[in-house]
């Protein structure tokens, strides 16, 4: 049920970034967009389309987002980390046994033409993967000569969120380095994890 909703939701915003003339214009000054320039760019053009698809996650990113920027204080139990240097940005929040992480970033691809992002977002119950209903990894592909940034899908790979067995997965990205961490929470308590390496242009286990 969680998956099917997912993925309604998904595609209403697909639709949504879709229609705006070919995607999300990534505003910057100097020579390239900076993560700060793609995360500023992706919660904009949310805030400026349909509401329908805006969800309690993303309006918490923002609003710490905007609180940041405007130099004021962030609300409890929440942090935001801006690592311009490695192309990372990390929301969470906790209140009492619950975290709410929200990760973005992005990759230069090989072709040197293309840069893709990636907005991730996953809960945690007392430390354990415990999946909201618009948690999940999201990926757009930037176009150095257009300036845009458009939805597409993952690349080399399925963002599942759950596997047919009753398991969980969630995704880390990274902060140094270039692969996604995929941690698989099976029924029993034990977690297995793989990683999905990036080749310049897509991923594969």
């Amino acid at each position: 049920m969680k998956r099917t909703l997912f993925a309604i939701i998904l595609a209403c915003c697909t639709l949504m970034m879709a229609a705006q003339e070919g995607g999300i214009r990534v505003k910057y000054q100097g020579a390239k967009p900076s993560i700060s320039d793609f995360v500023n760019s992706y919660l904009n053009s949310r805030s400026e389309g349909d509401d329908d698809c805006s969800d309690e996650s993303f309006n918490a990113v923002q609003q710490a987002w905007n609180n940041k920027r405007a130099g004021k204080a962030l609300r409890g139990g929440e942090t935001l980390t801006i690592d311009s240097k490695n192309g990372f940005v990390l929301y969470e929040s906790r209140y009492d046994n619950q975290l709410l992480r929200v990760e973005m970033c992005y990759w230069n691809e090989a072709d040197q033409k293309h840069k893709l992002f990636a907005y991730n977002v996953a809960c945690f119950t007392n430390g354990k993967y415990s999946p909201g209903q618009f948690d999940g990894l999201t990926f757009l592909r930037y176009d150095n000569a257009t300036k845009r940034m458009s939805w597409c899908e993952a690349p080399g790979f399925d963002a599942v969120m759950g596997n047919e067995d009753g398991s969980w997965i969630s995704y880390s990205l990274p902060r140094t380095g270039k692969d996604i961490t995929v941690t698989t929470w099976l029924k029993n308590g034990k977690q297995q994890q793989t990683t999905l390496k990036f080749n310049g242009r897509k991923f594969s286990y």
